[in-house]
């Protein structure tokens, strides 16, 4: 996840601050310094670091905070407020028309421009939109036919012309859109392997051409201050209107998500979250930094829960739990829902008090999602809904049906029949009045 290195040496800071109780000017000034340095190693633009530590320290030794009674929890405070301003200070989204809202899509080759107009086209198209994705990039090879076949994965059309002029696809692509009753339109255009005078003539071209509602600069977050520095590039020529950091998710310091709106004033609208076609999200700075301080982002937990669990099978669930009456079908099914959320590290961060940080030593494995998945999946019917029936040689079955070890099938037995008695516990408080009745969402594996 991305952050992780700078939010492990901010909470090891601020720890240090909470024990002491009370702050001197002395103690800020440390803490601010060791700020700045873990700030840096994050790949954080040098100037921006400078200015932002100014404005911290310059808070911090106020007399707010020196004389609070709890110093500590004020800096941090602070930090969070200034960085919700370094990023934002509020959410930037996109200026729909009331015609036909046209988005142009530009970035450099492998920055995961035309795997995000994919994205972009099915996040709209949750929203009641009807997006027509435009194949533009006429030089790189395949690229009409990977647009055409993500168009197929998220199941919305894609306008094509083949090798033809970039600017006279653009144009015929939004003649098509008003034709058909699409009401976006999102044009994925050439990128290079750098910025060359050829490129922005054409970018130019077509902006001029199709006056687009947005250009939005996809950059990989991977690149560092690089993609920076390419912003800064893109928005001279182009007058961006946004940026969409991608690869958030990976091994990335995560300075272009606190340098690119300070430096470049393009405002990040979304951030690409995993590999999956769903894995887009919108871009709020109060719940970035919230990620960055280690303290959760519950509403983008809830989003995710409200949009990927089906209300009606949930329902069902807490039916089955009530009586007593599930089985590892109900086990499986479960899995399904928490994977269409992503992954366990993904939601461990969204939770306060449990990212990866807080959790050391707990290794978060989502390949043990996999195994559970292939170990029921190796089962008969008969087998998954009634496991007491699983003897020594249906375990050894199940392991060699599954790939796996025979101790993984008694570990995965054990937490269902471990849950099942927990669950009779829950049950037997409920029926005696002396608790509220209480909810199981997940199954404890």
């Amino acid at each position: 996840m991305a952050f992780e290195s700078l939010t492990q040496k901010l909470n090891d800071i601020f720890k240090k601050l909470r024990g002491k109780g009370k702050l001197s000017e002395a103690d800020v000034k440390q803490a601010m310094k060791e700020v700045r340095l873990a700030l840096l190693e994050a790949d954080v633009n040098f100037k921006v670091v400078k200015e932002l530590v100014a404005r911290i320290t310059e808070r911090a030794i106020g007399q707010e905070v020196m004389e609070s009674l709890t110093p500590a929890q004020q800096v941090i405070k602070i930090v969070n407020e200034e960085l919700v301003a370094l990023m934002g200070p509020a959410q930037s989204k996109i200026d729909f028309s009331k015609d036909i809202t046209v988005i142009m899509m530009v970035g450099l080759q492998g920055s995961g421009k035309t795997t995000t107009a994919g994205k972009l086209g099915k996040f709209f198209a949750k929203d009641g939109k009807k997006p027509l994705l435009v194949a533009a990039d006429v030089y790189r090879p395949a690229a009409i036919k990977q647009l055409q076949v993500i168009g197929d994965k998220v199941g919305l059309p894609v306008f094509s012309m083949g090798q033809q002029n970039p600017v006279d696809i653009s144009k015929a692509a939004i003649e098509y859109a008003r034709k058909n009753n699409h009401n976006v339109v999102i044009i994925d255009t050439a990128g290079r392997l750098h910025i060359d005078d050829e490129l922005m003539d054409e970018l130019i071209n077509i902006k001029n051409a199709v006056n687009p509602s947005e250009i939005l600069l996809v950059v990989d977050s991977m690149t560092g201050q690089d993609a920076v520095n390419v912003a800064e590039e893109f928005n001279k020529k182009l007058s961006l209107t946004g940026l969409i950091l991608t690869k958030l998710d990976g091994d990335t310091r995560g300075g272009a998500a606190l340098s690119a709106k300070a430096v470049t004033g393009c405002p990040i609208k979304f951030v690409g979250m995993g590999e999956k076609l769903d894995d887009l999200e919108s871009f709020y700075p109060e719940r970035m930094a919230s990620r960055i301080l280690g303290m959760g982002d519950v509403l983008s937990l809830i989003e995710k829960a409200t949009a990927d669990f089906d209300l009606k099978k949930a329902q069902e669930l807490e039916e089955k739990l009530k009586t007593q009456n599930f089985d590892l079908n109900d086990f499986m099914e479960q899995l399904s829902q928490v994977k269409k959320m992503g992954s366990l590290s993904q939601i461990l961060d969204m939770i306060p008090g449990f990212s990866q940080q807080k959790l050391k030593g707990v290794e978060v494995d989502d390949k043990e999602l996999v195994r559970i998945e292939a170990i029921i999946s190796s089962m008969t019917p008969s087998e998954r809904s009634d496991p007491s029936i699983i003897n020594g040689s249906r375990r050894r079955r199940i392991a060699a049906g599954s790939g796996t070890a025979i101790q993984d099938v008694n570990r995965l037995l054990k937490q269902y029949e471990q849950t099942k008695k927990m669950i009779k516990q829950f049950t037997r408080i409920e029926k005696s009045g002396k608790k509220s009745r209480q909810k199981l969402p997940f199954f404890n594996f």
